[in-house]
């Protein structure tokens, strides 16, 4: 008698998402243990190849259609570990660790972190004007945990110095907390729109900073915490610019932005001295 063929249960790629999940939150936490080894360098590698992770899980469950309200829920709770927790350990185990406050600092960023995730899961439920989604209300998770690390990648590139003297540290860490838990808007990095023409440019850059990250680590960690802070006062004038605007609204940004731009030439043709004039505190000479 032929016995029927038992059939093997088959692992569905509809896991995968949870999976990166589930080893993001493991090397978040193995950074905090090297953190409080006295080795940085490892801890910092190992958030960063979790951020990746956690980058990527959500994309990857919206390509496999795989998404699901636990795989919501577990990537929340990752994010309060990697950007929270692995970050507030690390700052403490090698900067902070002789503070009477370092502590109580690191506690503040952990609990801000926090509130920034529950306030970003809860505004997902509201409606909200179209535009709302190309920016973040406060500083998003991830580029606080780099901006935390900011002082360690300073000191592992330049050695001691004022930035890691704990008045900087401290003051630098509050500041961090206070983006994340603010109201001041953020782009969305994947919102930029990129032409055409500069796609291969961009594809260039894009190598040398691999590159130069490999090699200079440190200091492309430090640039990329710079940029991001050069670009909060833009962010904040595009979208004070867009809330005064309801009929630009539903446009693409592309198109707000060639708006934008026509708007300023056509007041720059009709008032084409005002503003110097203004600046320098001149007035037209009374007719005779």
């Amino acid at each position: 008698m032929i016995k029927p063929r038992v059939k093997r249960p088959v692992v569905s790629l509809r896991m995968l998402p949870s999976a990166m999940t589930v080893a993001a939150i493991c090397l978040g936490l193995s950074a905090v243990k090297f953190a409080l080894d006295d080795r940085p360098t490892e801890a910092m590698a190992f958030l960063a190849v979790a951020a990746i992770l956690d980058a990527l899980d959500g994309r990857t469950a919206r390509l496999l259609n795989a998404t699901s309200k636990m795989g919501e829920e577990i990537d929340s709770l990752a994010d309060a570990v990697n950007f929270g927790v692995a970050p507030a350990f690390i700052v403490y185990g090698t900067l902070l660790s002789q503070s009477r406050i370092g502590w109580i600092v690191v506690l503040l960023y952990a609990v801000c972190i926090v509130l920034r995730l529950a306030r970003f899961n809860a505004m997902l439920a509201e409606d909200q004007p179209g535009y709302m989604k190309e920016f973040f209300v406060g500083m998003p998770a991830p580029a606080a945990a780099i901006g935390a690390i900011g002082p360690l990648a300073a000191k592992m590139q330049f050695g001691e110095g004022w930035w890691t003297s704990e008045p900087a540290v401290v003051i630098w860490m509050i500041g961090v907390s206070l983006l994340a838990v603010s109201s001041i808007p953020m782009r969305k990095v994947h919102t930029f729109a990129i032409p055409p023409s500069a796609v291969v440019p961009l594809l260039v850059l894009l190598a040398l900073g691999v590159a130069a990250s490999i090699l200079y680590g440190y200091l492309v960690l430090m640039a990329i915490i710079l940029a991001y802070v050069i670009h909060i006062p833009f962010a904040i004038r595009s979208s004070r610019w867009v809330a005064a605007h309801p009929e630009a609204w539903d446009d693409k940004p592309r198109q707000r932005r060639a708006t934008r731009r026509a708007t300023r030439r056509a007041t720059r043709r009709a008032q084409p001295y005002r503003r110097s004039v203004a600046r320098l505190g001149l007035r037209r000479p009374p007719d005779r």
